[in-house]
């Protein structure tokens, strides 16, 4: 896909682009699927004369969605992820807000990339007390599931194995500090929602089994 994207590009002699990235796209390998993403601003960065923004997001708030049906059917939170682990959780609305307005302004020369940091770090303990708090479940717990289960979790929902292990990678590369960001947390790359505003407004309604806005 990011071959395509760099030809198609390249061929019509596109001059600024703004891509989709994420934290960690910085490393070539072992970073689960971010390694397409690493891929792709490669050969973006190799196009002459094209102007190109990377912008590397967190990690979505909206992953944490799929929790809602592992609340119901376990009264309980689970992932791959370290507990404690502080990740820049970032509402996916707040990225295509920065890219509107990257691809609006186009005031970006050569090839640069910008980190979308969200708007503060949160850990999965702290997220299932946010959650919990809102559904009406206080004291809502949180496990990291072994490897194991966590590629049998995944394939059982009919996620192929390769697949279930590079998300498996991805989150051991967060675990171990691999996949980070890089800049300090400043005004620029610090976006406005809130995980309590995302639950409320969108996690909350999956949840009840209702579609956001509903």
């Amino acid at each position: 896909m990011g071959g395509a994207i760099a030809k198609a590009l390249e061929n019509a002699g596109v001059k600024h682009a703004v891509t989709l990235s994420s934290f960690g796209a910085d490393k070539p390998d072992k970073t689960g699927p971010i390694v397409g993403l690493h891929e792709l601003e490669t050969k973006l960065n190799q196009i002459k004369g094209l102007n190109a923004l990377h912008l590397r997001a967190g990690y979505f708030m909206e992953n944490t969605l799929p929790q809602a049906e592992v609340i119901r059917s376990f009264g309980r939170m689970s992932s791959p992820v370290d507990a404690d682990l502080k990740l820049p959780m970032i509402a996916i609305k707040d990225v295509g807000a920065a890219a509107a307005e990257a691809l609006l302004k186009l005031d970006f020369k050569g090839k640069q990339t910008q980190e979308l940091q969200g708007q503060r770090d949160l850990n999965y303990k702290e997220v299932a007390t946010i959650i919990g708090g809102v559904i009406g479940k206080p004291g809502l717990e949180y496990v990291r599931l072994p490897d194991d289960q966590v590629v049998q979790a995944l394939t059982s929902m009919g996620m192929s194995k390769d697949f279930a292990k590079l998300i498996l990678e991805m989150a051991n590369a967060f675990n171990r500090g691999h996949v980070k960001m890089l800049e300090p947390r400043s005004a620029k790359n610090t976006t406005p929602t809130s995980y309590e505003t995302f639950v409320r407004e969108v996690f909350l309604p999956a949840y009840r089994g209702q579609a956001a806005g509903a």
